[in-house]
């Protein structure tokens, strides 16, 4: 199964992802992560990916697509993944159809938008920057943050809704009713088509 997440920080899609990807035994691909990762360990990409968001904004594509094709080729990957935080725009839409065209891969089976309310967003973040010491979750970065969704990703919902891979939950109930709902709309995508 490969399945994309799509939604604002804060809207739960790391915690679900997590859920998803132990439940289905697939690969969990968090670019928000990996990112982090890169930057605490000091490397070019991480160091190049930093000033970008400190600001709110988006990490240039080339080095995210760097990052999520490094995930995709690992073996953890073959029997699906779960893409949390990518793609964020529409030309990452395009740049990972061609890169699992190259890789020889399938593309993605569902996309899951978590729709949850600004205000709810804030108050999350507030409370992971202080509870996580997150340094790039100040109240300027978060605004900066839900307008670039607002802007840049908002536009995926009618692309992948047109496709016909879009479900939309709500992502402003309990942790374990957003579980419940991300896996009746996955258990519909498991059954296998007539042909």
């Amino acid at each position: 199964m490969r399945i994309i997440f799509l939604g604002p920080n804060g809207a739960g899609k790391g915690t679900q992802a997590a859920i998803v990807a132990t439940t289905f035994g697939i690969h969990h691909i968090s670019t928000g992560e990996l990112l982090r990762e890169e930057r605490k360990n000091k490397t070019e990409r991480g160091q190049k990916a930093q000033s970008y968001i400190d600001k709110g904004s988006l990490v240039p594509d080339s080095i995210v697509l760097d990052i999520v094709k490094e995930q995709l080729t690992k073996k953890e990957a073959t029997p699906g993944w779960i893409l949390d935080g990518f793609p964020r725009n529409v030309a990452q839409v395009g740049a990972l159809d061609k890169l699992l065209k190259d890789l020889g891969q399938p593309s993605c089976d569902c996309v899951i938008n978590f729709d949850v309310p600004d205000s709810v967003l804030v108050q999350r973040l507030r409370k992971r920057a202080i509870k996580e010491n997150r340094t790039d979750d100040t109240p300027e970065v978060i605004r900066r943050r839900i307008q670039i969704f607002q802007e840049e990703t908002a536009p995926l919902i009618n692309l992948y809704s047109e496709w016909l891979l879009l479900e939309t939950i709500n992502g402003f109930m309990s942790k374990e009713a957003v579980t419940s709902a991300i896996k009746e709309v996955l258990s519909e995508v498991k059954k296998p088509t007539k042909s």
